[in-house]
């Protein structure tokens, strides 16, 4: 593992929970309700969290909640009209799109906080594969750090200093158990 790459490993006791490691510090996190998988055996919907290392794409954030996060990373911000295609029959398939959108999405834009900020994985986006599975981020957790749909999901703060610390040459490197 190089210094750039952030590393989640899965809990052997709770497979939707583990931790990340960046630099030194570890910090708690959420990971998909049916755990991590192989890429191999990721699917649309399944719930699960994709072993594998992945570049961190970009920043998203909702600029009426938080101020600009400090981070190597290119950012934008959300509005209302943000969306993200998990249609694995359309062409706009695990990219971003702008609502309403004619084909299934997952609004970016969401009242419970867990997409105050969110830093798309590089996870099935070159080449994109339908069906594979969409919209892996790294975003905030609920308090409870409930399980995901297949994300990685720190407390707010643990993912604003995660943040400070990373560019566009860093990676995250998902284990299971």
């Amino acid at each position: 593992m190089a210094d750039d790459t952030l590393l989640v490993v899965q809990d052997p006791d709770d497979p939707s929970r583990g931790t990340l490691r960046a630099a030194e510090t570890v910090y708690r996190c959420a990971l998909g309700r049916a755990g991590v998988v192989r890429v191999e055996a990721k699917r649309e919907g399944d719930g699960a969290t994709p072993a594998g290392r992945y570049r961190l794409r970009e920043v998203y954030y909702r600029d009426d909640r938080l101020s600009l996060p400090p981070t190597g990373l290119p950012v934008q911000t959300l509005t209302e009209a943000d969306g993200w295609c998990d249609d694995p029959a359309d062409d706009a398939y695990n990219r971003p799109v702008r609502l309403p959108y004619g084909a299934s999405t997952e609004a970016l834009w969401r009242a419970d906080g867990r997409y105050d900020v969110i830093v798309p994985l590089g996870y099935n986006d070159d080449p994109v594969v339908p069906g594979h599975g969409s919209a892996i981020f790294l975003h905030v957790a609920a308090d409870d750090y409930a399980p995901t749909a297949g994300c990685v999901a720190l407390a707010l703060g643990d993912l604003l200093a995660v943040l400070a610390g990373v560019d566009y040459g860093s990676f995250i490197e998902i284990r299971p158990a």
